[in-house]
């Protein structure tokens, strides 16, 4: 009875130390020694499990698919800190701007080509935050719709590929990172389309919500806007063929395309001459450091999972998912809604470190496709950087936001965006065909 009600209270005892603030990685390994520690005094722990704990780390820090992150993150640092995000969100915003909610339509489909180059919430969020707030503000948009259209546009990043969140998703679940790409591209195009609805709905039915930019702002007409569109938008499309084409067409893997296109952002800014030792040490660092958490907190994660095995944890929630009333779709509707409760409260590392590994055995005992399972999770957990209290991408804009934007403008405005990415998700486990026909063509 007793092993029994150790593997819960392991896992209760890790989201209770999350709750009250503490590092995710030392959170994590804390909870594995201390649970270690009483399974062996109590004899229902075999402390030899323990001598498999340093494979493991080496199997992580040689982890292939993992090098992805680093060179992702790279990517977006560059295209942040050398201002070819702002270049294309200006020219976007021009362009857009002679219709109603044009500048909130702009912002989304800019986030749209962000993501699809670079996977980065933090890094577009901030970028937009700090380039289009002040515009939207100055010609009256409405403080909420601004805050969420930045922050929902922002998080796109997480399911439009080349994504973080996929790569991860792809390393837990044991399936192929390039699939999981190809089969979010639709779900990705879906969504973008889904914002850019609801704000063009909006704005033809509140239009003192999302105004028009004035005559007097529309300097750039004609054929010198035609240049700078094709000036600005070429450059991510280049990005967008080199990371996205090399995989869909099977040239690299998921890591190899970051790499090329770590380097092709790095040219494109040098091309520029946006480029110095400065910009090259601030995205360097930058890179550093959030690769240098993941890594930790996978460390922390993988003597969680370790010691949670031990103590036969994984067997009782495989008990549970595996015989919830309604079977499939008890267990699609119980998983969808544990991750997306765990959302309000802790990022999507914590649960796909930690949540995500304990489904894979429930799901492939029901015979659920993993790459799709991936997919669906991925646009979940694209939930969780919007879902008050703790969602990264209000934060994220919180910390460039000017004064007069209220936390409560913020937690308002993600409310739409957070009920339309619920409906994108149910639409996409409705009709799985809309995330496993690209993935089925690849051999």
């Amino acid at each position: 009875m007793l092993l029994e009600l150790l593997g819960p209270m392991m896992f209760l005892g890790a989201l209770l130390l999350l709750a009250l603030g503490y590092p995710v990685a030392f959170s994590l390994g804390g909870v594995a020694i201390l649970f270690g520690i009483i399974g062996i005094s109590l004899d229902i722990f075999d402390a030899a499990l323990i001598r498999a704990m340093p494979s493991r780390i080496f199997n992580i820090m040689s982890n292939f698919t993992l090098l992805a992150i680093p060179y992702f993150i790279f990517l977006g640092s560059v295209l942040e800190k050398s201002g070819l995000a702002e270049d294309l969100l200006e020219t976007m915003g021009v362009l857009f701007g002679p219709m109603r909610g044009g500048l909130a339509i702009s912002i989304v489909l800019v986030g749209a080509l962000l993501a699809a180059t670079t996977g980065v919430v933090a890094a577009t969020v901030v970028a937009m935050g700090l380039i289009s707030m002040p515009i939207m503000l100055r010609y009256k948009y409405n403080k909420e719709l601004a805050c969420g259209v930045i922050c929902a546009s922002g998080t796109l990043g997480q399911i439009i590929p080349p994504s973080i969140v996929l790569v991860v998703l792809g390393d837990q679940l044991g399936v192929s990172v390039g699939k999981l790409f190809i089969g979010s591209f639709i779900p990705g195009l879906i969504m973008t389309g889904a914002f850019v609805i609801y704000i063009f709905v909006l704005a033809l039915l509140r239009p003192k919500v999302a105004p028009a930019l004035p005559l007097s702002e529309r300097t750039m007409s004609g054929r010198a806007l035609a240049l700078r569109v094709v000036e600005v938008m070429i450059p991510p499309l280049l990005l967008i063929v080199a990371v996205l084409g090399s995989i869909f067409f099977g040239i690299a893997t998921a890591t190899e395309a970051g790499a090329v296109g770590a380097l092709g952002a790095t040219l494109l800014a040098a091309f520029k001459r946006r480029l110095n030792w400065k910009i090259l040490r601030e995205v360097a660092e930058a890179t550093m450091r959030t690769t240098t958490m993941v890594i930790f907190i996978l460390i922390g994660s993988t003597a969680f999972s370790l010691i949670f095995r031990g103590l036969s944890g994984d067997k009782f929630v495989f008990d549970i998912m595996t015989n919830l009333p309604g079977g499939y779709w008890g267990f699609m509707i119980a998983s969808m809604l544990m991750v997306l409760f765990l959302g309000f409260f802790i990022d999507f590392f914590e649960i796909a470190f930690i949540v995500i590994p304990l489904f894979v055995p429930a799901a492939q005992a029901l015979g659920i496709d993993l790459v799709w399972f991936g997919i669906i999770m991925g646009a979940n957990l694209q939930t969780s950087f919007l879902t008050p209290p703790f969602g990264f991408a209000l934060f994220y804009l919180r910390g460039v936001a000017p004064p007069s934007i209220t936390t409560g403008h913020i937690y308002r405005g993600v409310i739409p965006f957070i009920i339309i990415q619920i409906l994108v998700l149910i639409l996409i486990i409705l009709v799985p065909d809309l995330a496993t026909y690209l993935p089925s063509l690849i051999k």
